[in-house]
């Protein structure tokens, strides 16, 4: 299974993480577009901690046994049998957030533009090399099979 994986020591902390995810699970896809005339605004689905003198995005790691899964009342969170990615299903979600709680490293979190349901990074479903990896100026993040 492939993850997103880390050099903290490459990492600046520029965000430009967190931007193009939002981008890239945006209506429009367009940079100018989603953050000046999107109606929410797009939200990205990492966290970027600056934990000086160390920065990281904090993304869902789509554990081996995930608790997230197991925990979900409704079954809105599942793993994809293709990908062995954790898949959150928004349409099947109820807001009760026990994935929130369960999540060990944070990366399953409220989404800002309706608290009734939650947001987790999805590896940009439908994309060959997630939008984080792809546009890192640094090339702190990497896609890789471990």
């Amino acid at each position: 299974m492939k993850r997103v994986y880390v050099n903290e020591e490459l990492c600046m902390g520029c965000g430009l993480c967190e931007v193009y995810c939002a981008v890239q699970h945006s209506k429009s896809r367009d940079l100018l577009k989603a953050f000046k005339r999107e109606t929410p605004k797009p939200v990205s689905r990492i966290k970027l901690l600056q934990e000086k003198p160390v920065s990281f995005p904090v993304q869902c790691k789509s554990c081996r046994d995930p608790l997230c899964v197991s925990a979900c009342l409704s079954g809105a969170m599942h793993v994809d049998e293709k990908t062995g990615s954790v898949i959150h299903d928004e349409e099947r979600c109820i807001g009760c957030l026990t994935c929130v709680m369960v999540c060990p490293i944070g990366a399953v979190r409220i989404n800002p533009n309706n608290s009734e349901t939650v947001i987790k990074c999805d590896l940009c479903q439908g994309s060959e090399i997630p939008a984080c990896v792809k546009f890192c100026p640094n090339e702190a993040l990497t896609l890789e099979e471990r």
